[in-house]
């Protein structure tokens, strides 16, 4: 029988499924990725989302550093392969319809290759936007030596 995420909605807590079983029945895109949003487990603070190809989730889980899927690069990117700026993963969930996944992770340094901590510091307002953050390093630098 093939497990479904509707199933899972009753499931009781410390019920145990394969890994396998799980991501044949996650839902992976028409490119085979998902999303990915990485949470700095001791804060709780939002840092990025990206996207994970199952190869990438299943090296992320065996590993315990976090790699992603570049769209852009069409290949496996190990964040802070470039910038030194890694994530170690604490904890990986998918969400209720199989459809994204949380990282919780240890984050060194900025996450953003703006040089800023999170990716999302552009708040919008019905008035407009503003910027909520400033680089801890310059992306020049950041990138340079690397």
């Amino acid at each position: 029988m093939t497990l479904s995420f509707k199933a899972l909605e009753s499931a009781s807590p410390g019920e145990s499924y394969s890994l396998t079983d799980i991501l044949d029945a996650a839902r992976f895109n028409a490119d085979g990725l998902i999303p990915a949003i990485a949470q700095q487990h001791d804060s709780g603070e939002v840092l990025m989302m990206a996207w994970m190809s199952r190869d990438t989730l299943e090296e992320t889980l065996h590993t315990g550093r976090v790699c992603y899927w570049s769209r852009s690069r069409n290949k496996p990117w190990r964040k802070g392969e470039t910038s030194g700026q890694q994530q170690h993963l604490i904890s990986a969930a998918l969400d209720c319809d199989g459809d994204t996944l949380l990282l919780k992770v240890d984050q060194t340094g900025p996450a953003c290759h703006s040089g800023r901590r999170s990716c999302f510091y552009v708040e919008l307002k019905i008035s407009g936007a503003s910027i909520t953050s400033a680089p801890l390093i310059d992306p020049a630098i950041l990138y340079s030596s690397k």
